[in-house]
């Protein structure tokens, strides 16, 4: 199979809309340049996140799915698969989703399954992962908190995704941040997620992040490529850039999995607890 480049950048992103698709018309260009397959933008590229976790933050903009931002979208990639998070406006209710694209229109939708703090005031949680076909192969996208469980990228696995696009608007911490953000335990947190969740699912991982700050989060930027062995051939570090790295989706993957392979030698008849409620202390 031939080589597939993926990108991923560690952005910002804000109310301003036009200002969004401002960037992103640039980030596709670069990308466009850099002869990458696919990009990755971060969770609430188009309208921003939310200020603060509080629950107490006003929404951003929302947008439908079959409307004219994501047409727009859809129009700027062109050839090149971009994912991009936004927020979704369905049936009087807003989620924090994504969506993936092509100049042909979308591929794959998602909305956010594992919400934290108070992300619930602003968004009603999504109840499904599923993976889909692109032109680069089938893949799956997650929201920032879902890597935290590995049932989310598993589950996506066995849907049979070879690459996850994991995109986030991941925080330093709000209570005792370390002055150096590269060292802060929320920024170590969101690495070694991403680094397992690829190690365990044999999978390309694509994590984008937001850079900078937005109301009262400071941004853990650090976007990154890891390969199925969970080693780390591209970030940006906590710098606003892109990266890019390539990979033959058929050849390396089934090469990481020809010996111990985690998806074949599962045991789901054991694993019966997984659907069960968590048991809380006495």
């Amino acid at each position: 199979m031939p080589t597939t480049r993926v990108a991923t950048v560690a952005a910002p992103f804000d109310r301003d809309i036009e200002a969004d698709f401002a960037r992103i018309t640039r980030l596709v260009d670069e990308a466009k340049q850099q002869g990458a397959q696919l990009l990755a933008l971060p969770e609430a590229a188009l309208g921003g996140y939310v200020s603060d976790l509080g629950g107490s933050a006003s929404p951003p903009p929302a947008f439908a799915v079959d409307g004219p931002e994501i047409a727009r979208l859809a129009a700027l990639a062109g050839d090149l698969v971009v994912t991009a998070g936004y927020c979704e406006a369905a049936d009087g209710r807003r989620y924090n989703a994504a969506v993936c694209v092509t100049g042909d229109g979308v591929l794959g939708t998602y909305r956010k399954v594992h919400q934290p703090l108070r992300e619930d005031a602003t968004y009603t949680a999504g109840d499904a992962f599923e993976a889909f076909d692109t032109p680069i192969g089938r893949i799956g996208m997650q929201i920032c908190w879902d890597k935290g469980f590995p049932e989310a990228a598993r589950a996506l696995a066995i849907d049979g995704a070879r690459v996850i696009v994991s995109m986030s608007a991941w925080p330093v911490s709000a209570t005792n941040p370390h002055p150096d953000p590269a060292q802060d335990r929320w920024t170590r947190r969101f690495d070694l997620f991403d680094r397992a969740r690829a190690l365990e699912n044999q999978v390309v991982w694509v994590a984008s992040n937001q850079f900078g700050t937005f109301g009262s989060l400071r941004f853990a930027a650090n976007a990154k490529i890891v390969d199925p062995g969970g080693e780390i051939v591209a970030a940006t570090g906590q710098t606003e850039s892109m990266v890019v790295a390539d990979f033959d989706l058929e050849a390396d993957l089934d090469a990481h999995r020809a010996g111990m392979n985690n998806l074949r030698d599962r045991r789901p008849d054991v694993y019966g607890a997984l659907t069960r409620p968590a048991l809380q202390p006495v």
